[in-house]
């Protein structure tokens, strides 16, 4: 726009409140889900112990939202509607009002007058101890007066919202199937009750019943019930509890093992002072954690929840209050990656219960008779040889090993009378048991008391050298080589300045760096274990990494890569016959070693198998 059109009188116009109510609700009530959010947050905030939730073609035809919270008067109810009038802000002392001390969910009082413009909203309510229960209704942006109404229950208010953006036909275009808004739908409520354990949720989509949540006990036991109800029981039988306080900032919630992973990063749920967030800081502080144990395609499966000062966090970053800002990001991350790694090691060798599942069900029979190998005929004791005995079936072993409490010296042929000995433990009570045989000169199976484990000699044994090189890396430093002619990396000034603050801790990874010049980083030398390292493009990833996380995660990556490509080469192969001390050391390694139930790439190290399943297996019980 020219200057002389922006001079011309009468050019810039104030715009009607209907209009600034449809742009607001443009960014606040972006689809169905996103109105729903704002009134499930507003029945959370009245202090509901019960949250139902109806919706009707994805929640473009009707919504409705009840809760029994301590309601609204008549006054109320006029003022909910109006824009940037909230319950939930109040002045201080000196009459200053503080955005940056935010305890409810909601508090910008944009939502009600957003879906009103855009929708036809009804409100009733009757608030707590008053006989008497009101309504107010709002169509595309007209109010009607107050009147009268009906209302089931003590106190509470019931929210329904009819024809969704028939005030902006331009929006439905945009819209998606009614399938993914109510996938949506479903999405947000499973969230509001991961934050809240204590309400009770109910969700009916087209009048099916789609979510009965009731209320749990708060606290960890009853989140975690809360987590099973919504992500399902593997989550609860995989998931480690996470408790962490630092700096009067705490972390809890529960991190699923690094082998009950998935796909995509669509089963990570981060919670902030009871408000369900997208954060980039903390999805990034999640993959950093697990980087030692899944590949890049893998993602972890966890729910998070922070607990801070609320003047230590902005929620007041958009609208839709999905994105927060945190004084002190490092600190908010160093929490997360230190909290779950502790966690991790605590969890030893453990492995997820889904491998053992999984296992189970390709021995399932389909049902029905046995279906034969062709070409293979069924025994019967007419065709057995020589009595009734498979052959082989009684025969000794071909190979004999001695018990790995037997002495030193013992012959093969000595082997079995070393069992005269009295072992001063017995191996199946250890929980990756004993060592019965090795399959395909690739597979250790194990005893223990209550069943059997498979193992993975390749990728357990690499799990264990990767783990005593990260170690050797702790205690020693990371051994460097000079660049025969140093290299100069031309970054922009804000990176060069990134990648300079954090010179210390790169020297300590093996990444020597020096300023030179307006924009220029000079590096020297680099980690021994990269051999001849890219250090335009590791230097250009570092910078990248500290823009967006605070870390330089792409050279502990790298280092990360190399350790285990060189753990990789160094361990047992496949392949490799091994003796029953070698396989029974393994083992008790894999017990003492943490990590070790899954690989470098996350993939399972073992399978254990109850017996109570093989049994099943086989129709014993």
């Amino acid at each position: 726009m020219s200057a002389t059109t922006l001079s011309h009188p009468g050019s810039i116009r104030r715009l009607p409140p209907e209009t600034v109510n449809r742009i607001a609700a443009g960014e606040v009530v972006e689809r169905p889900a996103s109105a729903i959010k704002e009134l499930v947050e507003n029945a959370l905030d009245a202090g509901a112990s019960r949250v139902e939730v109806q919706a009707d073609q994805g929640g473009l035809a009707r919504i409705l939202v009840a809760d029994d919270g301590k309601g609204m008067g008549p006054d109320d109810l006029a003022l909910a509607i109006e824009r940037h009038a909230t319950s939930k802000l109040a002045p201080d002392e000196q009459g200053g009002w503080d955005l940056l001390h935010i305890q409810t969910l909601g508090f910008r009082g944009e939502a009600l007058p957003s879906i009103g413009s855009v929708a036809r909203l009804s409100i009733a309510s009757r608030a707590k101890g008053e006989a008497d229960a009101h309504q107010i209704r709002v169509e595309g942006g007209e109010v009607h007066p107050i009147a009268p109404s009906a209302f089931p229950g003590p106190h509470g208010a019931r929210a329904e919202v009819r024809d969704l953006f028939f005030a902006t036909p331009a929006r439905l275009k945009f819209m998606k199937s009614e399938r993914s808004e109510s996938l949506a739908i479903t999405e947000e409520i499973k969230r509001q009750a991961m934050a809240h354990e204590a309400v009770a949720f109910a969700l009916d989509l087209d009048g099916r019943k789609i979510l009965r949540l009731p209320a749990e006990h708060p606290g960890p036991e009853g989140r975690l019930q809360r987590l099973a109800a919504v992500l399902g029981r593997e989550f609860q039988d995989n998931a480690i509890l996470i408790d962490q306080v630092r700096d009067e900032v705490r972390l809890s919630g529960y991190a699923g093992l690094p082998t009950y992973s998935r796909g995509n990063a669509a089963h990570q749920y981060l919670f902030v002072n009871g408000r369900p967030v997208r954060d980039r800081l903390l999805q990034g502080a999640l993959r950093a954690a697990y980087a030692d144990f899944l590949a890049r395609d893998r993602h972890p499966t966890a729910a998070l929840y922070l607990e801070l000062d609320p003047r230590e966090v902005d929620v007041n970053v958009h609208p839709a209050k999905a994105e927060v800002r945190f004084r002190d990001p490092a600190l908010v991350r160093g929490l997360i990656v230190g909290s779950l790694k502790h966690a991790l090691a605590g969890a030893g060798h453990r492995a997820s219960t889904t491998v053992a599942a999984d296992a189970l069900s390709g021995f399932r029979p389909g049902g029905g008779s046995p279906s034969w190998t062709p070409g293979w005929r069924p025994q019967t004791p007419s065709n057995l040889p020589l009595g009734g005995l498979i052959p082989g079936l009684n025969d000794m072993s071909a190979r004999v090993e001695p018990e790995p409490w037997a002495p030193q010296g013992v012959a093969e042929a000595q082997a079995p009378y070393a069992y005269d000995q009295a072992p001063a433990a017995d191996p199946v009570d250890f929980p990756l048991g004993a060592a019965r045989a090795q399959v395909h000169e690739t597979y250790i199976v194990a005893q223990t008391r209550d069943g059997i484990v498979v193992v993975d000699q390749h990728a357990a044994h690499e799990r264990l050298v990767y783990e005593r090189m990260k170690d050797q890396m702790a205690g020693g430093g990371v051994t460097r080589q000079a660049l025969l002619v140093p290299e100069v990396v031309d970054l922009d000034p804000s990176e060069a300045e990134r990648i300079l603050a954090k010179a210390e801790e790169l020297a300590e990874l093996g990444l020597v760096v020096e300023p030179f010049g307006n924009g220029a980083v000079l590096v020297r030398e680099t980690p021994a274990l990269l051999g001849a390292a890219d250090a335009q493009g590791l230097i250009r990833d570092i910078a990248d990494d500290l823009a967006e996380n605070g870390q330089a995660l792409a050279l502990k990556e790298r280092m990360a890569e190399v350790c285990a490509t060189m753990a990789c080469h160094g361990s047992v192969r496949a392949g490799r016959r091994l003796t029953a001390q070698e396989m029974n050391a393994l083992l008790r390694q894999m017990e003492a070693t943490p990590h070790s139930g899954q690989c470098n790439h996350g993939r399972p190290t073992y399978v254990e198998l109850k017996l109570a399943d093989i049994e099943r297996l086989f129709g014993r019980r």
